[in-house]
């Protein structure tokens, strides 16, 4: 490897600390070992033949693989710090993981976070993120960026206790009440459920707000202005204290996938792979807490 990179035994023999002759005699060993010549090399001429160039190029790779493994397992043991580029959407952040975020940089002095929250999709290599939370609906779209899943983001109707005077038994029902809706497009307003059994609903409505700001919509539907329908980990804390009510607990929306994307496995320093699996642990313990008051 190092007679190939440094282009002839002296200069790898000066940047190694080896013997040149002892390298010339590990190659001479190793070509004869493959029964194929890996160098020409003469008092004034060195090249890489055709074979050593194919055979260089493979054990650079399975070197730089050893290194990353390497440096993974030392990146284990190492304490989180340095500076973490973060995206998250507004309402996870708020209902989700704001506590988490405190606590972690408490956790880790040595850790600086530069956080921005944000519904838009920021592109993670070309603004330099280290990691961006994202919820999206499958299929998600291939991307040059490595994802891990933390959770799923259910979501359910729900509304004021005073604002349904009687248990709704259908989806047609939610016609019959006002509504809200996370969705600013002027003429577009649907629910799609889905049953139990697979059954499929689309409730067309005219909301009387309609936003992109999910905590607005909360507070909305907290005073009795509408039907909304909201993430279960937004939402559950009011539903198990008895501020809102599930609505049609045997239909559900469609669920999402919140993740975790980053630029590569290999770059993660310890202190994004410290955060990404704290994160994946609250959500698991909010679902279990959640899943105790919000009928699956």
């Amino acid at each position: 490897m190092q007679v190939v990179r440094h282009g002839g035994f002296a200069s790898a023999a000066r940047a190694t600390g080896l013997q040149k002759s002892l390298l010339s005699r590990r190659v001479r060993l190793l070509e004869e070992r493959l029964d194929t010549l890996l160098l020409q090399r003469s008092s004034r001429h060195f090249s890489v033949t055709d074979a050593g160039r194919a055979f260089y190029e493979r054990c650079a790779v399975v070197l730089e693989d050893a290194e990353a493994a390497e440096q993974s397992v030392a990146q284990h043991h190492a304490e989180p710090c340095g500076i973490i580029r973060l995206s998250c959407p507004v309402a996870l952040l708020t209902f989700q993981f704001g506590a988490l975020l405190a606590k972690f940089i408490m956790r880790y002095p040595a850790v600086t976070l530069s956080l921005e929250s944000t519904n838009r999709r920021v592109e993670v290599l070309e603004e330099r993120f280290d990691l961006a939370i994202r919820v999206r609906f499958p299929p998600l779209e291939s991307e040059n960026l490595i994802m891990r899943v933390l959770d799923t983001s259910t979501q359910c109707p729900i509304a004021a206790p005073g604002l349904v005077a009687a248990p709704l038994t259908s989806p047609a029902d939610l016609n019959t009440l006002p509504s809200l809706d996370f969705n600013t497009a002027p003429t577009s307003h649907s629910w799609l459920l889905e049953s139990r059994d697979g059954q499929t609903a689309t409730i067309f409505h005219t909301p009387r707000l309609a936003t992109d700001d999910m905590a607005v919509l909360r507070e909305a539907a907290l005073a009795g202005a509408g039907i909304v329908q909201l993430p279960t980990m937004m939402v559950w804390p009011d539903i198990a204290e008895g501020r809102l009510i599930q609505l049609l607990p045997d239909w559900r929306p469609r669920a999402g996938i919140v993740h975790a994307v980053f630029p590569s496995r290999r770059g993660l320093t310890p202190a994004v792979r410290t955060l990404i699996d704290l994160l994946a642990a609250e959500c698991a313990a909010q679902r279990h807490d959640a899943s105790r008051v919000v009928e699956p």
